[in-house]
């Protein structure tokens, strides 16, 4: 079967009504019952998805409200503050340390302490001299991995294997688990369609159906269904909302969006880890409509809260709180305090607000405590569903080594999220890709063939570099002296590449003059000779994921840094054959690549297993599967570039590669100096077999539409055969697309709605459905009810989102 959205059905949303003078069948649904008066409908009613069943359970809340009767108002509040390790803005105006904060209260958890013997010494505190003995949660930024650092996130998505993204999610956590960590500040589930933000690569990319899937793996891999087990913690979704859409990809900048594309694209993922049942969210820092995301009712509390029914935490990202000043939505640190708290955020991270200042606005009147009880019943429910209460402490283990079963789980992983651009054949060779055993010598060039703090990538803190096998010492272990070897150039060029050196490697100011800047002239020139005494060139290039990838780290420029094109160029002059390996976290503009380089990978930030990786696929021993999932430019000015644009009254169409030449050719939506189309599109990658779609069918041509809003289930199944048409095993990832051709609000050119992995032999064919129903047709119209309305759709089945095996499907009055 393909891969089906969320099973959680929305129930019968009530009778359907004929509008006359619009001609089309609506629906008045619960959904609008719940937006028009959130708390009017009895609790049985109240929302259609399902909270996370721990969270909601009687015996929970019961203890919950117990304790909540017994706590002061400074005590209330104290769970509501989170500090640290550190920094001393957790330090009040007594001068309080943490030690004296904690014994008294006055703390609810805790960032940035790791080990068991750390965080034992404070929750020995909070459990031993607090009057009411409640645990501290432990937090940390867990992306890909905890010590066993895994592919990013955004290469992880590349698999297009949610299984993947549970295996990453599951380790991490039992290993943060066993350093005292009981809650991880992940999945981010931003949808980037800009990859000029840094962020791009914690995302799943620029589709919300993809990055549904791969939100709820995610949340099943940290949490596995029961937040109790020893080895669970607590995931927290990021970053609500809309973080990936900020104005021109430039980090903490605002989004502004209409409430159809907000609900219809940016909201999805988020609601796919509610209905996995997600314990945390932090809320975002930019603002979404001139409302911060940190203050924003509308997100926070009516549709998380009212809509969603979630009942979790709600934590601030760092400092988010005190920069609603910054935003102009607060006059100073008090209101901003209590608007955060109004809006629904229940714990504030190190802004250090709501503990000095909270009590004294409920005292006097400004607010009142019922607020502050709220917030407190949501901290005190995960820390109980935690089991926090019965058992608070961390047996301390040995020291973290790198396991050969974690080490092969990383590279499996790795190995899935490798996509191939490009091969083409090569006068005498055929296609380049997979590499000959036989090969008599290689040369390997390139700042990133031997880089192993690069391969871990961003977000990567317990990660150890000496963990990492580089490219160049796995392709050693197989060559032996066959292998050639030159750098070729620093990743940055002149002074720029000494501060990354220092950077890097703790090099202290004093030194600076020891290390010359590198002189990319000569170091060219040497990988030059190296590339002629070999057969073959890899190049391996990227750009450095500590300063240009992940939070701060929006660029302009898409494409390598410093000298790494010129190298390249100068590399591809020789005449031998190339293949480009890029290793970065974001889709670069590869323009000149694509139209000299016979053979790219893309292999993204693999890793400690990238050398192991990127040789198994350079060299066969894996048939690469990995789809990109996100669209790679011609150039800059495309961005933000996605494959499920909405129509325009004046399309282009054609061959648009030349400047137009008449007035039919230019007045359409087009650029006059480059194509519409992305380099490399969304669910693109090859594979060194090839594989044939047949036509797709449907189980039933036509449906009434009071059938599908009536019942959610899947009212027909779109079947096509895929067929392994070359020589050797592979997986092809086989994706379903729509289109809506007519409707009230315009709908994408195509969105995706379906996708499996398939693995065939040569010859083998195989049948793949995928079902179509409400959850599959549905959008959200001008009165953002979600909605079908009767209309033909477009169905494609393929290996991207360029599919041309076609059929219809209709949807009747």
């Amino acid at each position: 079967m393909g891969f089906c959205k969320d099973t959680t059905r929305i129930p019968n949303p009530g009778r359907t009504i004929r509008n006359s003078s619009l001609g089309r069948t609506s629906r008045l649904v619960l959904m609008s019952l719940l937006l028009a008066a959130p708390g009017s409908l009895p609790a049985a009613a109240q929302g259609y998805w399902a909270p996370n069943a721990q969270l909601a359970s009687k015996e929970v809340n019961a203890r919950v409200e117990t304790l909540l009767k017994e706590m002061t108002l400074d005590e209330k509040i104290g769970q509501l503050v989170v500090y640290s390790d550190g920094f001393a803005t957790g330090l009040n105006a007594s001068n309080l340390t943490y030690d004296d904060l904690i014994a008294k209260g006055q703390m609810g958890g805790m960032v940035n302490v790791v080990g068991a013997e750390q965080t034992n010494y404070y929750q020995h505190i909070a459990m031993e001299k607090s009057r009411l003995h409640i645990p501290l949660l432990f937090g940390l930024d867990v992306v890909h991995g905890d010590h066993t650092v895994f592919p990013i996130p955004l290469a992880v998505a590349a698999s297009w294997d949610p299984k993947a993204a549970e295996i990453v999610a599951r380790t991490g956590a039992a290993e943060a688990r066993a350093d005292g960590i009981d809650w991880v500040f992940s999945p981010m589930v931003d949808i980037a369609r800009d990859p000029r933000w840094g962020r791009i690569v914690e995302s799943n990319g620029e589709d919300p159906y993809l990055g549904s899937a791969m939100a709820r793996a995610w949340v099943r891999g940290y949490q596995q269904d029961d937040l109790s087990k020893p080895d669970s913690v607590a995931a927290c979704v990021k970053h609500f909302a809309a973080y990936g859409a900020v104005i021109a990809g430039r980090e903490y900048n605002a989004a502004d969006m209409s409430p159809i594309t907000l609900r219809q694209v940016y909201l999805k993922p988020y609601l796919a880890t509610v209905n996995a049942g997600v314990a945390t969210v932090m809320s975002s820092f930019n603002s979404i409509n001139g409302i911060p995301g940190t203050a924003d009712p509308l997100t926070l509390t009516e549709i998380l809260r009212k809509e969603w029914r979630f009942d979790g935490i709600v934590v601030s990202d760092w400092g988010a709180v005190a920069e609603l000043v910054n935003h102009g939505v607060a006059a100073n640190g008090p209101v901003a305090a209590r608007k955060a708290l109004e809006a629904g955020v229940d714990m504030d991270t190190e802004s250090n607000l709501y503990g000095p200042t909270l009590a004294a606005q409920v005292r006097a009147g400004k607010m009142p405590e019922s607020v502050v009880d709220e917030a407190v019943r949501r901290v005190l429910r995960v820390k109980f569903a935690l089991g926090l209460f019965d058992h608070p402490y961390t047996q301390p283990g040995p020291k973290y080594e790198a396991a050969p079963a974690r080490r092969e789980l990383a590279r499996k992983v790795a190995d899935e999220a490798i996509v191939l651009l490009k091969n083409d054949p090569v006068k005498g060779i055929g296609a380049l890709l997979p590499l000959s055993p036989r090969t008599r010598k290689v040369a390997l060039i390139g700042p990133m063939a031997d880089n192993q703090i690069e391969m871990l990538g961003a977000w990567s803190y317990q990660g150890d570099p000496k963990d990492v096998i580089t490219l160049k010492t796995a392709l050693a272990a197989q060559l032996g002296n066959r292998l050639l070897y030159a750098k070729g150039c620093g990743l940055l060029s002149g002074e720029d590449e000494k501060v990354l050196d220092q950077a890097s490697f703790g090099v202290p100011a004093a030194a600076e003059e020891s290390l010359p800047a590198p002189d990319d002239a000569k170091t060219i020139a040497e990988a030059v000779e190296t590339a002629k005494k070999a057969d073959l060139a890899i190049v391996a290039l990227g750009e450095p994921t500590r300063w240009m990838e992940g939070e701060a780290a929006s660029r302009v420029h898409l494409g390598f840094t410093g000298s790494q094109e010129k190298l390249l160029e100068a590399v591809v002059a020789t005449g031998k054959p190339v293949v480009l390996v890029v290793l970065a976290g974001r889709p670069f503009v590869l323009k000149w690549a694509a139209a000299h380089v016979p053979a790219i990978l893309e292999a993204w930030s693999p890793g400690i297993e990238a050398g192991p990786s990127v040789a198994d696929v350079l060299f066969g021993r894996v048939n690469p599967s990995g789809k990109l999932p996100a669209s790679f430019p011609r150039a800059v000015g495309q961005e933000p570039l996605y494959y499920a644009q909405l129509p325009t009254g004046m399309p282009a169409q054609g061959d648009l590669s030349h400047m137009p030449r008449n007035g039919e050719e230019k007045l359409v939506s087009r650029y006059i100096d480059e194509q519409n189309s992305a380099l490399f599109p969304f669910g693109w990658g090859l594979s060194y077999t090839t594989f044939s779609f047949s036509k797709p069918t449907v189980s039933r041509a036509a449906v009434p539409v009071n059938e599908i809003l009536d019942d959610h289930k899947p009212v027909t199944m779109v079947g096509a055969d895929v067929t392994n048409t070359g020589s050797v095993e592979g997986t092809e990832v086989v994706q379903l697309y729509i289109r809506d051709t007519v409707a009230s609000v315009e709908q994408p050119v195509r969105e995706l709605e379906g996708f499996a992995r398939v693995t065939l032999a040569p010859g083998q064919t195989k049948h793949v459905e995928f079902p179509l129903g409400f959850n599959e047709l549905n959008f959200y119209d001008a009165e953002l009810k979600q909605t079908v309305e009767p209309a033909t759709f477009d169905i494609w089945v393929g290996g991207s989102s360029l599919a041309t095996a076609e059929t219809e499907f209709k949807v009747t009055e």
